[in-house]
């Protein structure tokens, strides 16, 4: 515990030392500025983020490149009543695309669900029981119990999607968008089953008990098993790169970034005080992650059920005092989710916007949430992937379905109540139409949300380094933990450049990066998927034979 102070310690000097605000790089450090070459009235933040625009609009036109508008299949051209296009700010026509990743995603989702004959049907009464402990062998090897797995990678994914993507789905597209989330939540339930399973199953457990998992492990092991070694050492490589990235950026700074924002609309005199809000945020996080996973599940198995009773149980009291109303609302839904006159540019839209924010949402078929399940106490692979279908199950199909049912009851979809306010605040409006109260409990919602996500990417991202430069750190350093500590000093700095900065386009290309995590995860999936599906059956067959036992 010593040892762990003295570094919470050095990593809070560090991060003192190296990270200014903007008006103190522009006040203080002319010269430095002037040496970087940013321009007298510019910030360091703006002249970071132009040199980043380039780079994100390189990557966006890969991720969100539109192949069925490439071979003309359809118009994504939003037009109005008076069949004129909608302008955007830069005066070009608005566009709803179908994008490439999305589609990527989709497609792996269709084909898990009917390669596992429906497994995310006929296996969710058995996930219940397995979460519930039933099945747990208290020798089993791994690090934390079924829940506690369960709970880290929820809280990864349950969060800001949840409040504002809801919100940003149904002012895009519509009540209608909600009918597509709850299918794309239900279709990446499988895509999370697939992907967890073979997480646990080419899972590596050190003498020392620590266990690492994740796409890393079963791209290279599992694909050199069908002599393609190359490719899946490739994948790997590729895949460990982009969950660094995504856990600095959509796992990191967006987090912070966000929270702080959120706190400081709230109480404005603090507006300028985004460092020291990231340094006291970058403590309490620390002071979880250095006592690695076990850690992080003691915490997340407390803060993801109070997450989720205090803002489903607010939302259920809004839908039970409209409770007569909800057949008519689950009619607009559908109308909405099949009706052409949905979204100007017709049913594809208002598809592809569902379609869009649940898998932004859930993160099914990215392979983040298999890194976190690896952990789990268990000697059958196929018992976490069932249990990890629940993911997309809470996250999407219950979550963002009442979230969106408030919005709706409340009259929010409404695009005069929804005008001007963004998703987060959308959200917050519609909640605090009913309970006055209620953006402020949102605000330690935000806050609560932000942190547990980061607690969970922290773990993500140290494994995809581990993987990378655990070898040579230890080599270099002559100590094991080298690679651990020096991603920790390079996570907690990055939350207060993400809490007292704004840098967009850094942001942007972070969490861009965590969406390129489904290429090599997808491909990886797509050639395994025959052996988790014979693994599938051989577990369920001893299940029902006895083989398999129930512990309670």
């Amino acid at each position: 515990m010593a040892k762990n102070f003295i570094l919470i310690v050095s990593i809070f000097i560090s991060t003192l030392s190296f990270s200014q605000n903007d008006t103190e790089l522009n006040q203080n450090n002319k010269s430095d500025t002037e040496a970087l070459e940013i321009p007298e009235n510019e910030t360091l933040s703006e002249s970071i983020n132009k040199k980043f625009e380039p780079i994100v609009d390189g990557l966006g036109a890969i991720l969100f490149w539109d192949p069925f508008e490439a071979i003309g299949i359809y118009d994504p051209i939003i037009y109005d009543d008076n069949n004129k296009p909608i302008l955007d700010e830069k005066g070009e026509p608005t566009k709803k695309n179908i994008p490439i990743v999305v589609v990527w995603l989709v497609f792996g989702a269709i084909f898990f669900t009917i390669k596992m004959k429906f497994i995310n049907l006929s296996g969710f009464k058995h996930a219940i029981q397995l979460v519930a402990g039933k099945f747990d062998n208290p020798n089993d090897k791994g690090e934390v119990s079924h829940f506690q797995a369960l709970a880290t990678a929820l809280s990864a994914t349950v969060g800001l999607g949840n409040i504002a993507g809801v919100a940003i789905a149904i002012s895009l597209g519509g009540p209608g968008a909600t009918f597509w989330m709850i299918v794309a939540g239900f279709l990446g339930m499988t895509s999370k089953f697939v992907e967890v399973t073979l997480g646990v199953k080419y899972r590596i457990i050190d003498k020392d008990g620590t266990v690492s998992g994740g796409p890393m492990y079963y791209l290279s092991k599992g694909l050199e098993k069908r002599n393609l070694g190359g490719l899946g050492k490739v994948l790997a490589f590729i895949f460990a790169i982009l969950v660094i990235g995504g856990s600095l950026g959509g796992g990191n700074m967006f987090q912070a970034n966000q929270a702080f924002s959120q706190l400081s609309l709230m109480v404005p005199s603090i507006a300028d005080q985004g460092f020291w809000f990231g340094a006291i945020l970058a403590i309490l996080v620390g002071v979880v992650i250095i006592g690695g996973i076990k850690g992080i599940a003691k915490v997340t198995e407390k803060i993801v059920p109070f997450m989720a009773l205090f803002y489903v149980g607010t939302a259920l009291i809004i839908i039970g005092m409209n409770i007569t109303e909800v057949g008519n609302v689950f009619m607009i839904i559908l109308e909405g989710a099949f009706s052409p006159e949905a979204l100007k540019g017709g049913i594809i839209g208002v598809l592809i916007v569902g379609f869009q924010r649940a898998a932004f949402s859930n993160e099914a078929g990215v392979g983040s949430a298999s890194i976190a399940h690896a952990a789990v106490k268990t000697e059958e692979p196929v018992s976490e992937g069932i249990v990890a279908l629940l993911e997309p199950f809470i996250d999407t199909i219950v979550i963002c379905t009442i979230t969106a049912l408030v919005i709706i009851f409340t009259g929010f979809h409404n695009p005069d109540l929804a005008a001007g306010l963004d998703g987060a605040q959308l959200t917050s409006k519609a909640f605090g139409s009913v309970f006055s109260w209620f953006p402020y409990m949102l605000l330690v919602a935000i806050f609560l949300f932000a942190f547990s996500t980061m607690l969970s990417w922290s773990y993500y991202g140290l494994k995809g380094f581990n993987y990378l430069f655990e070898g040579t750190f230890s080599k270099v350093f002559k100590s094991k933990n080298a690679a651990k500590y020096t991603y920790f000093v390079i996570f907690l700095l990055f939350i207060i450049v993400g809490s007292s900065s704004s840098l967009g386009s850094v942001i942007d290309f972070s969490d861009m990066m965590i969406l390129s995590m489904a290429f090599p995860n997808i491909v990886g999936l797509l050639i395994l998927s025959g052996e988790v599906r014979k693994d599938l059956k051989s577990y369920m067959r001893r299940v029902k034979n006895g083989e398999i036992k129930r512990y309670k």
